[in-house]
């Protein structure tokens, strides 16, 4: 037996010496394809804006006192004075300045009557929208309908809300030009500026001054600008998308609007997609094509009294960011992005193969960035390694990271 001790103390030694150099399997993080739910968004910058804005100035020339409203004072249409302006004396030999003005009243009362038969038909059709949308629900709940119609009744039902709105707002204006033209008149038939009592121009809407241009007393010509008011509350939201990904986009699309300045995003949906893009020139100093969407608020302005200091401190101009939903399906089979890499021109993975890494071509369709539709080459169940490391290759032994 002591003979045999050298030798057997050797093979210990040539055993351990091959354990210790034998290749052990490679660490990998394991990740599993799944079927479900799949968003695919873009995120971009934007601003707020006021829907519907409007520029104060006088019908005629004259001598524009000075103002005393300062942005950010309340005003309510038809009984603020935003303005007193002295008419200049106006020439009665001229004839042609009065067939103007009466024109012009003829014109503003026409367009009245247009903006009130717009309102009627605005109303008629959001009631047959809201009864549609009614009946798409109770469709829905019975499994009559697609989620997707119930969608589409929805959108049109909001549409044609803000069709009614807009309609409301441009009856106004047409209201507060009727009001100006027939001052016009009143000054044409009436040349004589002395001892006439100066021209008030009232609010045309309900809101606030957001800007005053003319501030100091001073004359004026018709048309010049003296201010700019609107509603902050009546918001949407304007986002500068690449052309590429505004092809994407749809109205009506689902978009969550966050870093505005409140803790919860909020939501909205695509109102516009421009048809137009523009030039811009971005930090780097590179020219890019850019799209404006502008996306309307689900929930409305002013909001309720309980949920108050959620919105408080948004206004026009702010800072904000939009996620913007572009595609989306409820049962998708889908790979984590981290298991993809390219070879050549098409996608690759790695499979867990009983303690083997097997390579895999795979076919992928739409990708959010974190996961990734797999329209072929995986299967539901299936184990694929994430972020492989670059000693990984096929058939090498592998071992799960714990």
């Amino acid at each position: 037996m002591r003979r045999f001790i050298p030798y057997a103390v050797g093979a210990a030694l040539a055993l351990l010496l091959i354990a210790a150099l034998r290749p052990r399997p490679t660490l990998v993080e394991i990740g599993e394809v799944k079927m479900g739910p799949l968003t695919v968004s873009v995120l971009e910058e934007g601003k707020t804006r006021i829907r519907h804005r409007y520029i104060v100035s006088p019908p005629v020339a004259g001598f524009l006192r000075r103002l005393e409203l300062r942005a950010g004072n309340r005003i309510e249409a038809g009984k603020t004075v935003l303005a007193l302006l002295q008419p200049q004396s106006a020439s009665f030999l001229d004839p042609r300045t009065q067939a103007e003005a009466e024109a012009r009243v003829k014109s503003a009362e026409a367009m009245t009557m247009q903006r009130e038969t717009q309102i009627e038909r605005a109303k008629v059709g959001l009631d047959m929208a809201q009864k549609d949308f009614a009946r798409a629900g109770e469709l829905k709940k019975s499994g009559a309908i697609s989620t997707r119609e119930w969608e589409a009744a929805q959108n049109q039902a909001d549409a044609l809300s803000r069709e009614l709105h807009t309609a409301e707002f441009a009856l106004r204006v047409a209201q507060f030009e009727r009001t100006q033209a027939e001052a016009a008149l009143l000054q044409a038939k009436n040349p004589s500026a002395e001892g006439a009592e100066p021209l008030p121009i009232l609010a045309p809407v309900s809101g606030f001054v957001l800007n005053v241009f003319e501030e100091s007393a001073r004359i004026l010509g018709a048309g010049q600008q003296i201010m700019e008011v609107g509603d902050p509350t009546d918001l949407e939201a304007e986002i500068e998308l690449l052309s590429s990904d505004a092809v994407g986009v749809q109205p009506g699309a689902p978009v969550s609007i966050e870093q505005w300045g409140g803790e919860v995003p909020l939501r909205g949906k695509v109102a516009l997609v421009e048809p137009g893009a523009y030039t811009k020139v971005s930090a780097l100093g590179v020219e890019e094509q850019r799209v404006k969407v502008r996306v309307s608020f689900d929930e409305a302005f002013p909001p309720a009294r309980d949920q108050a200091d959620r919105y408080r401190g948004m206004g026009d101009r702010f800072r904000v960011e939009a996620r913007i939903v572009t595609w989306q399906g409820d049962r998708v089979l889908q790979v984590p992005t981290g298991a993809l890499f390219r070879r050549g021109g098409d996608w690759m993975t790695f499979l867990f193969d009983g303690g083997k890494a097997r390579l895999a071509k795979v076919e992928i369709a739409h990708n959010n960035g974190v996961t990734a539709e797999v329209r072929s080459g995986l299967s539901e169940g299936q184990r694929v390694l994430l972020h492989p490391p670059d000693v990984v290759e096929d058939g090498a032994k592998i071992t799960p990271r714990k």
